[in-house]
C-alpha cells in the first residue's frame, strides 16, 4: 500500500510523544524524554517525505490526494469524515511544520536542558506539532478548526510555560481571549459554507465557490460574508489588526516556542486558510479589498513600533505582525502563491533570527536587553555570522531569499494598489533599519555589561546545528524563483500552480526583459533597504550618540513609538476595565449575590424559620394538642357543612 493511505502516521507519532513524555516523562531520566520527542518529530518528517514523494510519483503532483478514514460525524444531512489530504499547498506546509519543528526540536535540547520543566515542555511541543499537522492536512473546515484550537490551546500552555511568572500567565490569557475573539469569525464563517454549499469538504466547497457569481464591488454578498468572517479568524491567529497585541506578549515563553509557534508554524496558520480558501475570496471583491488594506496597514504598524523596542526578542515579535502582514497583502492583491512564497521563506529566517537571539540570551545568561550587550561579535561568531545572514534575508537583500519573495508581494501590489505598493516600500525600507539595529546594538560597538558577572560563551552544539541550517535556507530558499529574473520560469509559483489556478501560472511564466531585471534587482524595495540599512549605520556604529539626541528632540513621537501607541492600555480603559467592573459590581454582587445567593439563602431561612414555627407548637403539652385537635376538627365540620349548603 502507498504511504498516501498511512498520511495519519505524520500527526499520529507527535501525538505518540506527547502522550508518553506527558504520561510516564516523570519516571524517565532526561535522555529517554529527549529520545522520545525527537524521535517522534524525526519520524514524522520522514514520514512526510516518504508521502511527499509518493505524491509526486504516484499523482504527478497535479490532483489532490484525499484519503477518508472513517465517518467522524453524521448527523441528518450532515457529515464530516476523519479525512486528510495532499496537494502543492500541503507539500509546502507539511515540509515547513515537520522540517522546521524538527529542528527546533533539536535545538530545544540544548536551550531547555537545564529547566525543572522539561518534560512538559517537550509534551506540549510535540502536541503542538500534532494539531498544527491536523490543520494543514485536514481535507475539511471542520477537522482544519479541530487543529486550529488544538494549536491555540499549545500555544496559551507554551505561552504561560513559566507559570511562575505572573507575567507569563497574564500572557498565556491574553492570547487565549484574542484568539477567542477571532475563533468566534472562524467558526460562524463555517456554519455560513455549510448552509451555502451544504458540505464542508474542501473537494465540494471551493469548486463550487470558484463556479458562483461574484459579488458585486462593493456589496456584501454571501461569499463576502464568508470571507470576512473567515479573516476574523485569519487576524486572530495571525495578529493583524486589530487582534495582533498577544503575539508581542507571546515572548514571555521560552525562546524556542517564539521560533516554532510565533514566526514558523502556527501564526502562519491564518495565511493557509486564507490561501487553502483562495476560491471564495477571489469571488469577494470587497473581502480581498479588506485583506490587503488590512495587512499592508498591520506591516507598517508593526514596523514602526520595532524602531524603538529594546528587548531582543520584542524587536523580532513586532518583525513578525509586520511579516505577516506582508503575507496578507499578497492576498488581498491575489497574489496567493506568493503569500505562500514569503510564508515558506518567513520561516527560515524568522525562525533562525529567534534562534539565533535565544543563543544571544544564552550567552548572556538570560539578558534580553539590547542596551546591555555590545560587541558580542567576536565572541560568539557562529551565532553572529547565522543572525547577519537572517537578518540579511528579511531586510531584501538580493539573492536572499526574503529578497525573491518580497519583491513578488510588492510587484503585485504594484499592479493592484500604487498605495499600497509605497506603504509595502516604505515598509521594507523600516524593516531593513530596525533589524539592522538589532544588529550593531547586540554584536557591534563597545562592550556593555560586566564580564564579571557574565561569562559569554557560545552555544552546544545541538542549539547551533539548526542555525547554520536555517541560515543556508536563508540564503539559498528563494532561489525556486530566481530564474524569472533573466526571462526563466519562476518555479515555486509553477509549482503552486494546480492549486491556485490560472493566477499563479501566469506569474510563473512571466519573463521581464534586461530592463526589467535590472529594476528588480535595483528596484525600490532594495533602495529602501539599503536606505535602512545606511541610516542605521550611521546611527548605531558612525555616531552611536545621534539616537539619544533624537529621541531627545523627538520626545512626543518617541514615547508614541515605545509605549506602542499605548494600544494595550486603550484596549484596557475600553475593554478589560469594563468588562471587569461589570463582571464584579453587576454579575458578582447584583445577580449572584443579589440574586442567585438572594434566593437560594431566601429559601433557606423561610425552610427555617417554618421549622422554627413548627417546632415551637409542637411542646409536647397534651392539654395544647387537644386543643389544636378540637380546632382542627371545628374547622374541617365547618367546611363540610359549607359545601353540603
Amino acid at each position: 500500500m502507498p504511504a498516501l493511505t498511512y498520511m495519519w502516521i505524520i500527526p499520529l507519532l507527535p501525538l505518540l510523544g506527547a502522550a508518553a513524555n506527558g504520561l510516564f516523562g516523570a519516571r524517565w531520566s532526561k535522555g529517554v524524554v529527549t529520545g522520545v520527542a525527537l524521535s517522534s518529530t524525526t519520524l514524522s518528517f520522514l514520514a512526510a517525505l516518504e508521502v511527499v514523494r509518493e505524491f509526486f510519483t504516484l499523482s504527478a503532483g497535479q490532483i489532490p490526494w484525499t484519503q477518508s478514514y472513517f465517518t467522524w460525524i453524521s448527523a441528518g444531512g450532515f457529515r464530516a469524515d476523519f479525512a486528510l489530504q495532499v496537494d502543492q499547498l500541503t507539500v509546502v506546509m507539511l515540509l515547513v511544520v515537520t522540517g522546521v519543528g524538527w529542528l527546533i526540536h533539536i535545538y530545544s535540547s540544548g536551550y531547555m536542558h537545564d529547566d525543572p520543566g522539561y518534560r512538559r515542555f517537550f509534551a506540549y511541543l510535540n502536541l503542538f506539532m500534532f494539531f498544527m499537522l491536523i490543520l494543514i492536512l485536514a481535507a475539511n473546515y471542520l477537522l482544519m478548526f479541530v487543529g486550529w484550537e488544538g494549536v491555540g490551546l499549545c500555544s496559551y500552555l507554551l505561552i504561560g510555560f513559566f507559570f511562575l511568572k505572573q507575567s507569563a500567565t497574564n500572557a498565556g490569557n491574553k492570547a487565549f481571549w484574542v484568539n477567542r475573539i477571532g475563533d468566534f469569525g472562524f467558526i460562524l464563517g463555517v456554519l455560513l459554507i455549510f448552509r451555502t454549499f451544504h458540505t464542508l469538504d474542501f473537494a465540494g466547497v471551493l469548486p463550487a465557490a470558484a463556479k458562483m457569481a461574484a459579488d458585486p464591488a462593493g456589496q456584501i454578498g454571501t461569499l463576502t460574508a464568508i470571507g470576512l468572517l473567515l479573516f476574523v479568524g485569519a487576524a486572530g491567529k495571525s495578529a493583524q489588526l486589530p487582534l495582533y497585541v498577544w503575539l508581542p506578549d507571546a515572548m514571555e515563553g521560552p525562546t524556542p516556542v517564539s521560533a516554532l509557534i510565533h514566526a514558523a508554524t502556527m501564526v502562519t496558520a491564518g495565511v493557509y486558510m486564507v490561501v487553502r480558501s483562495h476560491a471564495i475570496f477571489l469571488n469577494a471583491p470587497v473581502a480581498m479589498q479588506v485583506v490587503g488594506v488590512v495587512g499592508c496597514l498591520t506591516a507598517l504598524f508593526a514596523a514602526t513600533i520595532g524602531l524603538v523596542q529594546t528587548d531582543i526578542k520584542k524587536v523580532l515579535a513586532y518583525s513578525t505582525v509586520s511579516q505577516l502582514g506582508y503575507m496578507f497583502l499578497a492576498c488581498g492583491v491575489g497574489a496567493f502563491g506568493a503569500g505562500v512564497f514569503h510564508l515558506m521563506t518567513h520561516a527560515f529566517f524568522k525562525g533562525l533570527l529567534f534562534l539565533a537571539a535565544g543563543s544571544v540570551i544564552h550567552a548572556m545568561g538570560g539578558e534580553q536587553d539590547m542596551r546591555k550587550m555590545g560587541g558580542l561579535r567576536k565572541k560568539i561568531p557562529v551565532t553572529f555570522w547565522t543572525m547577519f545572514m537572517a537578518t540579511l534575508a528579511i531586510a531584501g537583500a538580493p539573492g536572499f531569499s526574503g529578497y525573491f519573495s518580497k519583491d513578488e508581494i510588492l510587484e503585485a501590489a504594484q499592479h493592484s494598489s500604487p498605495v499600497l505598493w509605497g506603504l509595502g516600500v516604505l515598509t521594507a525600507g523600516i524593516t531593513s533599519f530596525y533589524m539592522f539595529r538589532l544588529l550593531f546594538l547586540t554584536f557591534f560597538g563597545k562592550q556593555r555589561y560586566d564580564e564579571h558577572h557574565v561569562h559569554v560563551h557560545e552555544s552546544p552544539k545541538n542549539m547551533l546545528a539548526p542555525l547554520v541550517v536555517l541560515a543556508i535556507l536563508s540564503v539559498c530558499g528563494g532561489w525556486m524563483a530566481a530564474p524569472a529574473l533573466w526571462g526563466g520560469v519562476n518555479h515555486f509559483q509553477h509549482f503552486l500552480a494546480p492549486v491556485l489556478g490560472t493566477a499563479s501560472e501566469a506569474a510563473a511564466e512571466s519573463a521581464p526583459g534586461g530592463a526589467e531585471i535590472l529594476q528588480a534587482i535595483f528596484g525600490p524595495p532594495v533602495i529602501a533597504g539599503l536606505l535602512g540599512f545606511f541610516l542605521a549605520w550611521w546611527m548605531y556604529i558612525k555616531s552611536p550618540e545621534t539616537p539619544k539626541k533624537w529621541a531627545a528632540s523627538l520626545s512626543a513621537p518617541y514615547k508614541l513609538l515605545s509605549g506602542k501607541y499605548f494600544i494595550d492600555e486603550l484596549y484596557a480603559a475600553a475593554v478589560v476595565r469594563p468588562l471587569v467592573w461589570v463582571s464584579e459590581k453587576v454579575l458578582w454582587h447584583v445577580v449572584d449575590e443579589g440574586a442567585i445567593d438572594g434566593a437560594v439563602n431566601g429559601v433557606a431561612t423561610v425552610s427555617r424559620e417554618s421549622g422554627d414555627r413548627l417546632r415551637r407548637m409542637t411542646s409536647g403539652n397534651v392539654r395544647s394538642y387537644a386543643t389544636w385537635i378540637l380546632v382542627g376538627a371545628l374547622v374541617f365540620t365547618s367546611l363540610l357543612l359549607w359545601m353540603v349548603s
